[in-house]
Order: structure tokens, then C-alpha cells, then sequence
């Protein structure tokens, strides 16, 4: 009987084909601009893609950001005095990890969304939305907010904005 064939693995391949560095990373400005368009420049914030596309749409065709296969990672600017619309992700939890600067989220209640519960976070604060829920957050600190943003799934379905969102019947 004859021994297995050992496959070799290219590790130096495999490394660099798992980096996605600071230097290839840009602000896309335009992947949520269809909420300022809507709501006006308070609703501007730039999406830092790492893996995935997350549930801002189909950015495939984007060879710097590394395919997700479980979750999609990337980063969210927030501009001072902006917000995130209420929104939901109905097939997945949603985390924010805030990296600079103080977001204020709220989590809305799913029958009546002018019932909230909001709670401030600060650097290296971290809050993990479940699904179904609906969620928005503010920027209510003097400078730009930046955080981390993980959905967890490869291709989460793009989200829905509640009767009491001021997105309410905005679609792409």
C-alpha cells in the first residue's frame, strides 16, 4: 500500500492572501449616500470594507476586501452630529466596536419604535444587536466616531427601516 501523497501548503500564499492592511483600505462614501440623499447630510457615513461587503449591498467586484465566509468586518466613519437610521437586520446579530470618538445606540421596540433603550459607548465599548431588533446610533461626541461593524453571515440580507425610521420605505 502506498503512502498518502502529502499536499504542501503555501504559507507565505496563504498569509497574504488572509491581509487586508490599513494602507489598501479606502472611505467609501457613496455605499450609504442613498440616506443622506433621503434624510440630508446628517445620514453621510463612509463604510471601510475589510471582509465582506456586510449589508450595505454587493461590493463583490472589490478586490481588497477579503470574501467573507462567516462574517463580513469593516469599519463605519460617523461624522459628528451624524446618525445611522433605525434599521433591522431580520437573519443577523450585529456588533459595533468602537474604536474612536462616543456613539450613542439605541435598540427600538419592534412594535412600537418610539419606545428605545439607548446607552452611550466609548472607546473600546462594544454592543451586540441581535436579530430582529431594530437599532440606531449617533454620533453625539465633537469628533468623528469610528467602529468596527461584524454581521454575522457571509451575505446578510440588506436591512429594513421600520415605520418609525426616518428611512421608512427608502429602498437602493
Amino acid at each position: 500500500m502506498a503512502a498518502p501523497e502529502k499536499t504542501t501548503v503555501d504559507l507565505e500564499a496563504l498569509i497574504d492572501s488572509c491581509i487586508a492592511s490599513r494602507d489598501s483600505r479606502y472611505e467609501d462614501w457613496d455605499t450609504l449616500g442613498f440616506q443622506a440623499a433621503k434624510g440630508g447630510d446628517r445620514f453621510k457615513r463612509a463604510q471601510i470594507r475589510y471582509i465582506g461587503s456586510g449589508a450595505t449591498g454587493n461590493h463583490e467586484g472589490d478586490a481588497r476586501t477579503l470574501p467573507a465566509e462567516h462574517f463580513t468586518l469593516s469599519n463605519m466613519r460617523l461624522p459628528a452630529g451624524a446618525v445611522g437610521p433605525e434599521h433591522t437586520h431580520h437573519d443577523v446579530e450585529e456588533v459595533f466596536f468602537v474604536l474612536e470618538g462616543e456613539l450613542e445606540v439605541a435598540v427600538h421596540d419592534v412594535e412600537d419604535g418610539t419606545r428605545k433603550a439607548v446607552r452611550r459607548l466609548g472607546y473600546r465599548d462594544m454592543i451586540r444587536v441581535p436579530a430582529g431588533v431594530p437599532r440606531s446610533l449617533a454620533n453625539v461626541g465633537d469628533t468623528d466616531a469610528l467602529f468596527c461593524v461584524i454581521i454575522g453571515a457571509a451575505k446578510p440580507q440588506l436591512p429594513t427601516y421600520p415605520p418609525s425610521s426616518e428611512m421608512y420605505g427608502v429602498t437602493r
